[in-house]
């Protein structure tokens, strides 16, 4: 009377004390008798251990023998508060004997202990969970049993569970497990997600669980997709039932609840069957064989109708003839599902090992109210190596091909005989593994490596073609004598070799410019833009775009700093003073040369004194000189007392204006003086 939690299987079992992880009620015993396979030993272990040992094991104790019956040998005798049992217990033949006694106590949880054959060395027990492993992935072995009432998991697949969920619960839950078998898990740990849901499958409910730091989800053969009952790949006439509810509603319509109508996530009506006994069934055709790992199951999903089954036995064939009734390997009677709740939830069953069949039926069990249900089934395709296609050569056309038709004949029967030898009778083992299929280095590699190499070469193309272009747009926007975009700032200084000597007697040749490089400048920078750096005098003025040349002036340029078509407009700034067209007198100690005199070049009356005239020599200082045709009011500057009263300087050295033929200044012909108006 002191057995609690117990499943012993064929390889691994879970046995626990009872009330566990309560304390167990006083003077209760049980004893466990676990046999394995010949030629294979028993481990032990244990997840939990708290028994009272205040009287030194004497009245209450754990005790483990080698053997069964009155031959058998003690092992040890264990008892203690949180005892700490590192490794395992591991027998000496297939069989073994565990004892628990119970004597007078008030404390102690009592124990939950695991086993299995020795071939498994990575046994874990059902209390361990994802937190208790440092690796991001791993291999453990779970032992039937583990789905007990005392632990929690919460989560579902794909999406991950709660790493405080038991592992072998959740791997049942998961269904890479089965809870009478037990099985291998391959673990993988990842980062937590703030909610996991909650579900129904494989008689374990998941609940739902708050924000984890990480999770766990399970490798598994990938063989879990659905197999065409709510997409409609299995047609309506390969679905028939035992029975169909035909039934009228209020208004006087029939409403039939057909077969095809059990369709997951179908909108509308399931099946229902007329007649609610255990001999009705659903039965779905494949078309072929087909390898089925599971089954989706809901009810009604019609609030007016709460129908739904709670219980059935599955049955396959692939004939429907003859048909088999699902059980887990090693247990002598039928496997019964556990079913629907309610009529809107999703519930979900494993096969473990998969059915490998082309006839699917479903038989109810137990309803609620009425059979009603809609199903998806999950799987895969499955196939068998088929023997090669022999192509047979024309029959012989005449006597001579004799010996090749009995040669033919007797490679056909060869070929025969081989095939009956590799042929095999009996149901190829299917592995329930959690390793996902092995990829080799080389696809992986190619996988990686094509992809990079198109981009790369895509790449150097698009940049090999863009410089193409940008080259032959260059050389189409630049003439004859423009200079590069870059070089634009400072290009006047490479235009020296264009411009008229500064000697008096050399005969001036026209420059020709760019029109483009003249389009991008503003009028008011043309000018400063076509001066010489240093000529001694001032140089005419090309004509034609922004003005024409006018008459010419002696006069020197201060020296300073170049003008610049960037500078800043003089006339627009507040602070600086006002250059004019004409030289400003110049102070006594100014300089050499003095401000130009104003002659008749064309033999016209000389222009009044003071009044308005053109100069076209280079302006001193940062600022751009006017416009060509632009006409200034003379204003005097003096420097001191003395040359107040003097509107021009004198040159120095000279006693005063010359004749004409000393003062004769070329002027550019065909240049029209424009009208001068007088500024206000």
């Amino acid at each position: 009377d002191g057995c609690g939690h117990t499943v012993l299987g064929p390889e691994s079992g879970t046995l626990a004390s009872i009330n566990y992880p309560r304390t167990s009620p006083n003077s209760t015993v049980c004893e466990w008798e676990i046999r394995v396979r010949p030629g294979q030993r028993v481990q032990l272990k244990f997840g939990d251990f708290d028994i009272d040992d205040s009287d030194s094991c004497h009245s209450s104790y754990l005790r483990v023998h080698n053997g069964i019956g009155p031959n058998r040998t003690e092992i040890g005798k264990y008892c203690g508060f949180g005892f700490q049992m590192n490794g395992l217990i591991t027998s000496k033949s297939n069989e073994v004997t565990v004892q628990f006694m119970s004597g007078i106590h008030t404390s102690g949880r009592g124990f939950l202990a695991a086993y299995s054959t020795t071939d498994k060395s990575d046994l874990i027990t059902c209390l361990d969970n994802a937190s208790h492993f440092s690796e991001p992935e791993f291999n453990k072995y779970c032992p039937a049993g583990c789905v007990i009432p005392f632990t929690d998991i919460s989560g579902t697949i794909p999406h991950g569970y709660r790493d405080s969920s038991s592992l072998c619960m959740a791997g049942v839950h998961a269904g890479v497990v089965s809870n009478t078998l037990g099985g291998q898990i391959n673990v993988v740990i990842s980062k937590g997600i703030p909610y996991y849901e909650g579900s129904l499958a494989n008689n374990v409910t998941s609940k739902v669980g708050p924000l984890s730091t990480s999770l766990f989800t399970f490798k598994t053969s990938g063989c879990y997709g659905t197999l065409g009952m709510e997409s409609g790949v299995i047609p309506d006439s390969h679905i028939t039932s035992s029975s169909i509810l035909e039934w009228p509603n209020q208004t006087g319509q029939v409403n039939i609840w057909r077969p095809e109508n059990a369709r997951l996530k179908r909108i509308g009506p399931p099946w229902a069957a007329f007649i609610s006994d255990e001999h009705q069934w659903l039965q779905i055709d494949l078309n072929k064989e087909k390898k089925i790992t599971g089954i989706v199951t809901t009810g009604s999903t019609l609030a007016e109708h709460y129908y739904y089954v709670s219980a059935y036995r599955i049955l396959y064939s692939d004939d429907a003839q003859k048909w088999t009734v699902y059980r887990e390997p090693g247990m002598g009677k039928d496997k019964i599902f556990q079913g629907n709740t309610e009529l809107y939830q999703e519930v979900r069953n494993n096969f473990i090992p998969p059915i490998i069949a082309r006839f699917f039926r479903i038989n109810p069990l137990k309803w609620h109210q009425k059979i009603a249900m809609k199903v998806e089934l999950l799987g895969c395709q499955f196939s068998l190596g088929r023997a090669p296609k022999i192509t047979l050569p024309p029959p012989p056309q005449n006597k001579n091909d004799e010996k090749n038709a009995d040669f033919m004949d007797d490679f056909i029967h060869s070929v025969k005989t081989s095939l009956q030898t590799d042929k095999t009778t009996f149901t190829p083992e299917i592995k329930n593994t959690t390793v996902t299929p092995s990829v080799t280095k080389d696809v992986a590699l190619a996988a990686v490596l094509v992809p990079v190499l198109v981009m790369v070469f895509t790449t150097l193309i698009l940049i090999l073609v863009c410089a193409w272009h940008w080259r032959n747009r260059k050389k189409k926007t630049e003439g004859t004598y423009d200079l590069p975009y870059w070089d634009r700032a400072g290009w006047w200084k490479g235009m020296k070799q264009f411009f008229p000597t500064k000697s008096a007697e050399h005969e001036e040749t026209p420059v020709r410019y760019s029109s483009s490089e003249i389009s991008h400048l503003r009028p008011r920078e043309v000018p400063t833009m076509l001066q010489t750096e240093s000529a001694e005098y001032a140089q005419p003025l090309v004509g034609g775009i922004v003005g024409t040349l006018h008459q010419r002036s002696t006069f020197k340029p201060e020296e300073g700093k170049e003008a610049s078509y960037a500078d800043l407009d003089p006339y627009n700034s507040p602070i600086q003073e006002v250059y004019h067209a004409y030289a400003e007198p110049l102070p006594v100690t100014g300089p050499e040369y003095a401000t130009p005199i104003i002659m008749d070049m064309s033999n016209h009356p000389s222009t009044p004194l003071g009044a308005p005239s053109i100069s076209t020599f280079k302006a001193a200082g940062n600022q751009a000189p006017p416009l060509v045709g632009m006409c200034n009011k003379l204003l005097s500057r003096t420097d001191s007392a003395s040359s107040a009263q003097a509107l021009y300087d004198i040159p120095k050295g000279q006693p005063g204006p010359g004749s004409a033929d000393q003062l004769v200044y070329q002027v550019p012909q065909s240049v029209a003086h424009p009208t001068v108006s007088k500024d206000e």
